[in-house]
């Protein structure tokens, strides 16, 4: 492992922010709302950002939006973060994204699950290959929401590719996660809990030491502290932080995760830090539901 790797690793075992893709009143990027988002982050002291997540609507955005946000966020984050882009979609649009995110000094790359109807295991494995081996220098970390995915494929692909560093597993299944990260290799790997703040003190029992947030656009200090006290052991003040963020995340699940985005730009909206639209197939919260967000929010002492 070279210490460029080690690195990346590192950025990996930590609060690994999706950031929100904030839209102006004509539709398209708000870009000076957008950097100022990526600061907030920043100052908050969150070190690892993930552009084109699903967070920041990753598969509502036109392939020039994903450019310019990965722009934006390597931009803001400069020498401040570790940038690990978001990338998918067919296998030349995605290695051309890897590539773009190279040129522009990118650490990481995240491969989001193919969006295919029929995705075999071997198939798995050769499109995150062609991926990966079309950026050697880049870490690659492979998003997996694939329940029937084996623990050996994964294995099989870092046998290929060295620069699989890391993995960001969301299948909401602790018991699956702590199989499939030992049958992969559980020291060979970083292992990101996929599912954020509600399953982090689960998978971080069986292996895990990174999650991922989207969350901690809002209140980047109680993802920061659950992170300290699962790094420290000490579960109980972890879950006293998931008892803090429950209701939140269980509106953002709700329906099957319909609302995964809309309540969080809800929550920025309710301080006044970007606009609360969404772009279909997600939608606006109604307003009768509005204030609910705006009381959790405002109970956190943001």
């Amino acid at each position: 492992m070279t210490a460029t790797f080690e690195a990346q690793r590192a950025a990996l075992a930590d609060v690994v922010a999706i950031p929100v893709t904030p839209f102006a009143e004509d539709g398209s990027v708000d870009q000076d709302t957008h950097r100022a988002l990526l600061r907030r982050l920043l100052d908050g002291g969150v070190t690892t950002l993930t552009p084109n997540g699903n967070t920041g609507e990753f598969y509502a955005l036109a392939p020039e939006e994903r450019r310019l946000v990965t722009e934006l966020t390597l931009d803001e984050a400069g020498d401040r973060g570790v940038v690990l882009v978001g990338v998918g979609h067919d296998v030349p649009t995605a290695v051309a994204s890897a590539r773009h995110a190279r040129e522009l000094g990118a650490a990481m790359v995240m491969v989001h699950q193919p969006v295919h109807p029929y995705v075999s295991q071997s198939g798995w494995v050769d499109y995150h290959r062609a991926i990966a081996e079309a950026v050697p220098e880049l870490g690659v970390v492979p998003y997996i929401r694939n329940a029937q995915l084996s623990g050996a494929r994964l294995a099989e692909l870092a046998d290929h590719c060295p620069n699989v560093v890391g993995v960001k597993y969301a299948v909401p299944d602790a018991a699956r996660f702590a199989g499939f990260a030992r049958d992969a290799g559980l020291d060979r790997f970083v292992w990101v809990a996929g599912l954020a703040e509600p399953y982090a003190p689960s998978y971080f029992s069986a292996g895990a030491t990174g999650f991922t947030s989207g969350l901690v656009n809002v209140a980047p200090a109680v993802s920061l502290n659950m992170i300290e006290a699962l790094r420290s052991g000490d579960y109980p003040a972890a879950m006293k932080g998931w008892e803090q963020i429950r209701r939140f995340e269980e509106l953002r699940a709700a329906h099957g995760s319909a609302n995964n985005v809309t309540v969080v730009k809800e929550a920025l909206a309710s301080l006044g830090l970007c606009r609360r639209e969404v772009r279909p197939p997600s939608k606006p919260l109604p307003e009768s539901e509005r204030a609910e967000v705006a009381a959790i929010v405002a109970g956190w002492s943001i």
